[in-house]
């Protein structure tokens, strides 16, 4: 029977430790390394009604994108949403791996899958880190070249590429045809896409004064939200998983969704 310590160790194969932000917090952060597994749910968050999903399904691990505990935690008790959520994945027997910044810069993670759904071609890593052991690229953010379309025609092949509840914008009044993307918060890195010669981006979480600074820059900026932008990637973990321990049940989350409600 497989363990919570080896899903870990070939899931930092998939997406390496040295890979992730040196503020990141990845791994196992709850539960035994020796604790037999033979159910795992995977999901983008490891929200208090996930974990209620893991405990219905009988699954001792689970496995997301985003960690548990971000902050440092001072209390570990029920009057907030992580401490209820630790106490009730220790009270059910279920650990918790993560795999945050490494997999948006791992080959194949968080920015591949982003660029492969949306169609781009010819992808590059957009913030380039180093080389890995097989001597591929990695980094935050991808780019790549598409078919000249206009904005209109991209903004509605995002939207329903990655099953968007809404889109912000700004129009930089170019078609499109040279796209960076970054999974997640990336907003920061505006400047590094500008000067790769993109007209457009896609990431999210992005502030006013960004659109406005995009729109007079000649960038299109599309704000496409943190969870279409990164949701993609738990199809990717769940199929490594099965490909590596194809005597696991692994689940996709059936319940959670993006928190972010639209009009």
């Amino acid at each position: 029977m497989r363990t919570v310590q080896e899903i870990e160790t070939a899931l930092l194969e998939l997406a390496p430790y040295a890979m992730k932000e040196e503020w990141d917090n990845i791994g196992l952060l709850c539960g035994h390394s020796g604790q037999p597994v033979t159910r795992v749910l995977v999901a983008l968050d490891p929200f208090y009604p996930v974990a209620q999903e893991a405990a219905e399904l009988g699954a001792q691990l689970l496995v997301t994108h985003h960690p548990l505990i971000f902050h440092p935690a001072r209390t570990v008790n029920d009057r907030d949403p992580v401490g209820r959520t630790l106490l009730f994945l220790v009270e059910h027997g279920i650990s918790a791996v993560n795999m945050h910044t490494n997999l948006d810069s791992a080959p194949g993670g968080v920015n591949d899958r982003l660029a492969a759904l949306l169609g781009l071609r010819d992808v590059q890593v957009l913030v380039p880190a180093g080389l890995d052991d097989q001597g591929r690229e990695y980094g935050l953010g991808r780019w790549g070249v598409l078919e000249e379309m206009p904005l209109p025609d991209f903004l509605t092949a995002v939207r329903d590429r990655l099953h968007c509840g809404g889109l912000r914008y700004a129009d930089g009044g170019k078609p499109v045809r040279r796209v960076a993307v970054g999974g997640g918060a990336c907003g920061d890195m505006m400047q590094q896409v500008l000067d790769l010669g993109c007209d457009t981006f896609v990431t999210s979480d992005l502030k006013y004064n960004q659109f406005a600074d995009a729109r007079d820059l000649g960038l299109n900026l599309i704000d496409a939200g943190h969870f279409p932008t990164e949701n993609p990637v738990c199809e990717v973990l769940a199929d490594f998983l099965r490909g590596c321990f194809p005597e696991l049940e692994v689940t996709l989350s059936k319940t959670h969704r993006d928190v972010v409600r639209f009009l």
